[in-house]
């Protein structure tokens, strides 16, 4: 109903509830005095007033949720903005790590209220955005932490009657799983009611004559009985979907649906207490039980999908063991694991989660990063190699640097990206729930206009042809089974290890004809590895006096030659005397002589100026060398590239296959680029670019009708990234690219890129398969209910499965595609030298 801003002397004006006998508050409303029933409800109305919001009264459908007194301001809402030490000694809001919020909402209860919570954000200062989504009740903030802070925020709506919380997706998944239990026993209460009903409904099918009219009464009677908990309890959440998009002018699915089940019901029961009439009390239960069934098995493909990141929120530990006074001292103290800092030394026990990233200090360590990357083999890691926060020790007790905070780590940002991801909704969908709103529109008109010629043609059948059409539709292929292929899909590539943040990355990726690649860090592995060595003595020597000179040194070059002897199993050497000399390399004892590693000149100080053959080969254009030698002359040259990554060529091949232009973009030199380019097949290299200039080959692709895909992993790559139409960032790069890419590769495998095109083409094949279906459904079915050639049972059973088949379609995308390869993990021990900067 409209408030069209009357007035009674025992109504409440803002909640409608009546005003206590003997007391009442009043307040200036529209320029009239209006009666309130509490001071709880006068100091919402008195909130909105002040706020320029008072036209919300003339909005408003129903009255609004009455205001409990007592809990006016809880001071509870204080604790979101308790401060939380920071490793730099500052305090930052335990909340407000970005400028983006996201709150879930309770007590909507009409359109008016959308408008009332975005107007009263809009006027608070330092507030960019508030927008709230009805459907999902999640309102999306973007403010100034400085001047507009969570808990002012939650206040002021709770000032206004709304309860307002944080965004939890372990609090929406409880929430999620008590809905699937509630649908769970709805759809068992309406498969009692529907094989109940069928043992009445049998037998008159069966025998059209001859059934006593009390005995036919009496089945009549028992059959309404048993079909009302179907319709009153199971049929509940078509009700009210169906009112909920009466309300937002935006008619579903849930329309006719619950249309056909209240006049077929109606119909029915009128039947039954006249005694004459066909009644359809079986059609109803059959109806409710197979549509709720299709309903159950797309909320449970749904479920599915959003696990993946309630196991990320369950996998912070919320402890964490700190070790006091290492190395001299080993004890441990149990700490809140966001109260640990960089710098704390952690102790990791076998099966802790690291609560933070880490590096590791003593021994080796069996690391699971199956969370964070979906790789299912656990890794080894080495003392000074970062171990990620979230993954879980396998191995002995070991300890742990801190680098970066649990709030910062990289679960962390991992499950902050998972947050974002299906805020958005494609284009595809977007087209979907537009047709799908237009065509129960039409529907609507056609069950009418059927309704009317039957009327005039045959009275006696014009109910139940109406009734046909309403239940025959099936609207669902384009409202329910596209979004569930969708959904499937992102479920089955983050179990895969890429992580989908947009909505758009399969739509768009499945009609690119552009790929651009970065090249350090993306075609290559992005460190320093050691791709040739010459030497003079035994190899594994070699490698080991190199790396046991270079161990607990931080330099890139030093962790390369470190984890070369790791993977050759070299053996371990005593040196002596250890030290540096700043650009030049290293120098120690070693059995009383004296060694050195590192630069040429620094090297043939020692071991004199005539190098030998064997070490003066030619190196690759792009690596660089470095020289071992002693008192007794030299001893060997280590080459160091940025090798290829493994999979490079397969992926850039996978891609050419399909047609797809490959371009490599990189600003490193051209020479470099180039060789790059031809070891992993790419013909078309633009290089020496700066970011901006990265920025304009994209926008002339563009220009041009090309739909530009992007694969980067740098800071320098966040503008291109940002300006793809789809954009892809290495999990292991800078996290500005993840930020502004539209999803995050977190196995840090390339070919993930090309398995996620492949899905995206088996994703839009998929969907397209669901509306060819559905579209020759619709043509062939709703004709036949109009004509009278199906009856209401019939057009349940046709209607149910149709849903059951495209959502089962659609579900197909959450397993492996059959004869999928799985691209080399991993590079071999030498690769041609491949090395540069960008």
């Amino acid at each position: 109903m409209h408030n069209d801003g009357s007035d009674t002397a025992n109504l409440c004006f803002h909640c409608g509830q009546p005003v206590p006998a003997g007391e009442s508050w009043t307040l200036d409303i529209g320029g009239l005095e209006r009666t309130l029933c509490c001071v709880g409800c006068q100091s919402v109305a008195r909130l909105i007033v002040d706020s320029g919001c008072e036209d919300f009264y003339l909005r408003r459908t129903v009255p609004s949720a009455r205001v409990d007194p007592e809990q006016l301001l809880p001071p509870e809402l204080a604790l979101v903005d308790l401060p939380v030490q920071t490793s730099d000694g500052e305090v930052a809001d335990a909340t407000e790590h970005a400028q983006e919020l996201v709150l879930s909402i309770d007590g909507l209860r009409c359109a008016a209220c959308v408008w009332l919570i975005e107007k009263y954000l809009a006027r608070l200062p330092g507030m960019h955005m508030a927008e709230l989504n009805v459907a999902s009740a999640r309102l999306h903030i973007r403010r100034d932490p400085a001047l507009c802070s969570t808990s002012t925020i939650l206040r002021g709506l709770h000032g206004l009657g709304y309860t307002a919380y944080p965004f939890d997706p372990l609090r929406q998944g409880e929430q999620a799983r008590r809905a699937g239990r509630r649908l769970f026993r709805q759809l068992f209460i309406a498969g009692l009611s529907m094989m109940q009903v069928m043992m009445y409904a049998i037998p008159v099918y069966m025998t059209h004559e001859g059934i006593d009219p009390d005995m036919m009464a009496l089945m009549r009677w028992a059959s309404l009985f048993l079909t009302i908990p179907a319709v009153f309890y199971s049929a509940l959440p078509f009700f009210t979907g169906a009112w909920a998009g009466l309300r937002a002018r935006a008619p579903g699915m849930d329309l006719p649906v619950a249309i056909g089940i209240a006049a077929a019901f109606t119909g029915s029961a009128i039947a039954t207490w006249r005694g004459e009439g066909e009644i359809w009390f079986d059609s109803v239960s059959m109806f409710i039980f197979l549509l709720l069934a299709s309903r159950y098995l797309e909320t449970a493909a749904r479920r599915k999908s959003a696990a993946a990141l309630e196991r990320m929120q369950q996998a912070f530990p919320a402890s964490a063991l700190v070790v006091r006074g290492y190395p001299q001292q080993r004890e441990t103290t149990l700490v809140a694991a966001n109260q640990l800092q960089a710098g704390d030394v952690i102790l990791a026990r076998p099966g802790d989660t690291i609560a933070a990233d880490a590096c590791l200090l003593e021994g080796m360590a069996e690391l699971d990063l199956a969370l964070l990357s979906g790789e299912s083999r656990p890794q080894t890691f080495q003392p000074g190699q970062e171990a990620p926060g979230g993954a879980v020790n396998l191995s002995q007790p070991v300890l742990l640097r801190v680098v970066r905070t649990t709030r910062e780590s990289t679960l962390a940002a991992i499950t902050r990206l998972a947050e974002q991801a299906g805020q958005g909704k494609p284009a595809l969908a977007q087209w979907a729930d537009v047709v799908a709103s237009r065509f129960v529109v039409a529907l609507l008109l056609l069950a009418a206009i059927t309704f009317i010629a039957w009327h005039l043609i045959d009275p006696a059948r014009a109910w139940a042809t109406a009734i046909a059409v309403l239940v025959v539709s099936c609207p669902c292929a384009l409202s329910l089974a596209t979004p569930s292929a969708l959904a499937a899909a992102t479920d089955r590539l983050l179990r895969e290890g890429t992580l989908v943040v947009r909505g758009n990355v399969l739509e768009t990726l499945q009609r690119a004809d552009t790929v651009l690649f970065d090249k350090t860090g993306t075609l290559t592995q992005g460190r320093p590895q050691m791709t040739a060595l010459w030497s003079c003595i035994d190899q594994a020597q070699a490698l080991s006096v190199a790396a046991a000179m270079e161990r607990g040194s931080q330099h890139p070059l030093a962790k390369a030659l470190v984890e070369e002897a790791g993977r050759r199993g070299s053996a371990a050497c005593e040196v002596a005397e250890l030290g540096s000399v700043t650009g030049a390399g290293m120098h120690c004892l070693i059995d009383g002589v004296v060694h050195r590693l590192g630069a040429r000149g620094f090297v043939a100080g020692i071991a004199g100026q005539s190098i030998p053959a064997e070490l003066n080969q030619p190196a690759a254009a792009a690596a660089g060398s470095v020289y071992l030698g002693n008192s007794n002359g030299w001893l060997a040259r280590f080459d160091l590239a940025d090798a290829l990554r493994a999979d490079a060529v397969d992926t850039v091949a996978a891609f050419r296959a399909q047609g797809v232009r490959v371009i490599l973009l990189s600003g490193d030199q051209p020479e470099v680029c180039a060789e790059v380019a031809a070891a992993v097949g790419i013909d078309e290299v633009i290089a020496g670019c700066t970011p901006q200039r990265k920025l304009e080959v994209v926008r002339q692709l563009q220009q041009g009708g090309a739909v530009v895909a992007i694969v980067g992993d740098g800071i320098n790559d966040a503008a291109m990234l940002r300006a793809g139409d789809v954009s892809f960032a290495m999990g292991k790069g800078a996290a500005l690219a993840q930020v502004s890419a539209d999803a995050v590769i977190m196995s840090d495998r390339l070919s993930a890129v090309a398995q996620c095109a492949q899905m995206a083409r088996r994703t839009m094949r998929i969907v397209r398969q669901n509306l060819v279906w559905a579209s020759v459904y619709n043509f062939l079915a709703i004709p036949a209910a109009a004509f009278g050639l199906l009856d209401p049972w019939m057009s349940a059973v046709g209607m149910s499965a149709s849903s059951l088949l495209v959502v089962a379609n659609a579900l197909r995308l959450s397993r492996a595609a059959r004869g999928s390869r799985q691209l080399p993990a991993t590079a071999p021990a030498v690769q041609p030298a491949l090395a540069g900067g960008a």
